[in-house]
């Protein structure tokens, strides 16, 4: 047993001394994961909804300005299936068949069409039944650009009867190992695949089922370490299971670690700049709601009140943080476009881009280029970070890669939200270079 698990186990024991939990201690630690598990699981399969609106949604009703529908409905749907599964888990309510679709059932709510790939490798739609096992052939489009297959449909009821029964009778087998019976559960039911759609939330929401059966705290996974999770996925899919277990018990560690701390009464909120720019959005979130009258509308002073005190700073942090990477590259240009045109002229770009604003301008876009990724034993590959500003008649709208911060003109961005927003791809670019550095060692 590798050192993770013996520390999980420890940890385990640990817990156990505090239980049963005061009350209060027990919902607070307890609603912390439940938002945490509903933010990370859904934007893992490319849901929208920022931590603060996966908050304010879910505690207090309020939706998104601009975000999709089909976005909150995954959000409340996946929280109405933990909640049904905490409850089942006091119950003891054993794993079926029946309880996999019922849980499927709450996490999509309702039939819906999804983008597939046909057997040739070609785009279609196909409709999603809630509840329902797959009826046509599911494939995924691999980093290689592959195409893998899962379980036929024709093999999937078999397979996952057998998955059941394998549980089953592993869960009760004396000298059981609660985490790698989790995390073998999660695998197996991946490679099966049994709905055209929801099936990584599904698994992950039954990973968790199993280890709080046996007194462990759910496992998060993180939206911004998916790329070490689908690595150890894939590393699986090639034979080696024990990377994938050691993630599952890597971050159950933290999730032990948490919870302990919330036993002792100790604070559990995670001092990173994620949780910076969480409380940031979360302002603006509630802060939709506090604005009965719409005091400044779009104009040339707006704009430029606008420019001095959020897109100046904004674009001297993007800069100085982008510079950076440039260690990585043979080449790298940054510029700022006004409507689409680009100002590259170095030491003027400010100035220029400020020249061009007045009452009609509807976008400015911050764009720094890398080309050429130049360290040798690495395929080439070029990276580009960017920032929009959109200019509505009583609102700005500030997109990244992943982020969508709303405000009305006078409210100028923080210097925390700067922050978040610039380090947040940034660590994206670094995550992509390290996967690339990984990709290259697993060789």
């Amino acid at each position: 047993m590798s050192n993770v698990f013996l520390e999980c186990k420890s940890l385990k024991a640990k817990l156990d001394t505090f239980r049963p939990l005061k009350k209060e201690d027990e919902i607070r630690i307890m609603q912390k994961f439940r938002l945490d598990w509903n933010y990370h699981s859904n934007n893992l399969e490319g849901n929208s909804l920022t931590y603060g609106e996966t908050k304010a949604l879910i505690l207090f009703g309020i939706t998104a300005q601009g975000k999709p529908l089909k976005d909150h409905f995954e959000v409340t749907g996946h929280n109405d299936a933990i909640s049904w599964v905490l409850d089942l888990v006091n119950q003891d309510r054993p794993l079926s068949e029946n309880f996999v679709r019922e849980l499927h059932t709450l996490i999509l709510k309702e039939s819906y069409e999804v983008d597939a790939i046909t057997p040739e490798g070609l785009p279609t739609q196909k409709r999603v039944k809630v509840g329902e096992y797959k009826t046509t052939p599911n494939h995924v489009k691999t980093i290689t650009g592959e195409i893998f297959h899962y379980t036929t449909p024709e093999e999937t009821p078999i397979l996952m009867n057998e998955l059941i029964q394998w549980y089953n009778q592993k869960s009760e087998e004396s000298e059981v190992n609660p985490i790698l019976l989790a995390s073998e559960f999660h695998y197996r039911y991946i490679r099966i695949h049994p709905f055209d759609d929801g099936n990584g939330r599904t698994a992950r929401i039954i990973m968790n089922f199993i280890l709080l059966r046996f007194g462990y705290p759910p496992v998060i996974i993180k939206t911004e370490d998916k790329h070490n999770y689908f690595a150890a996925l894939r590393q699986a899919d090639a034979g080696t299971f024990k990377p994938f277990a050691e993630y599952i018990a890597t971050n159950l560690k933290h999730s032990l670690e948490i919870m302990i701390a919330g036993a002792k009464g100790e604070s559990i909120e995670e001092k990173d700049y994620l949780e910076k720019e969480i409380a940031i959005l979360e302002q603006s979130v509630l802060a939709v709601g506090q604005h009965q009258h719409i005091e400044t509308l779009k104009s040339e002073e707006s704009l430029l009140q606008l420019f001095d005190h959020t897109i100046v700073p904004l674009f001297k942090y993007f800069l100085s943080k982008s510079e950076l990477m440039n260690r990585f590259y043979v080449n790298f240009q940054y510029f700022i476009t006004v409507e689409g045109i680009p100002i590259s002229e170095k030491g003027k770009i400010l100035k220029l881009a400020k020249e061009r604003i007045n009452s009609e301008t509807s976008i400015i876009t911050f764009i720094y280029n890398y080309e050429t990724f130049k360290p040798l034993g690495f395929q080439e590959f070029d990276f580009q970070s960017k920032i929009d500003l959109r200019f509505d008649k009583t609102s700005y709208i500030v997109t990244n890669y992943k982020s969508r911060i709303e405000n009305l003109y006078g409210e100028n961005l923080s210097e925390t939200v700067i922050k978040s927003l610039v380090d947040g791809d940034i660590k994206r670019h670094k995550d992509l270079i390290q996967q690339k550095l990984k990709e290259i060692k697993d060789k």
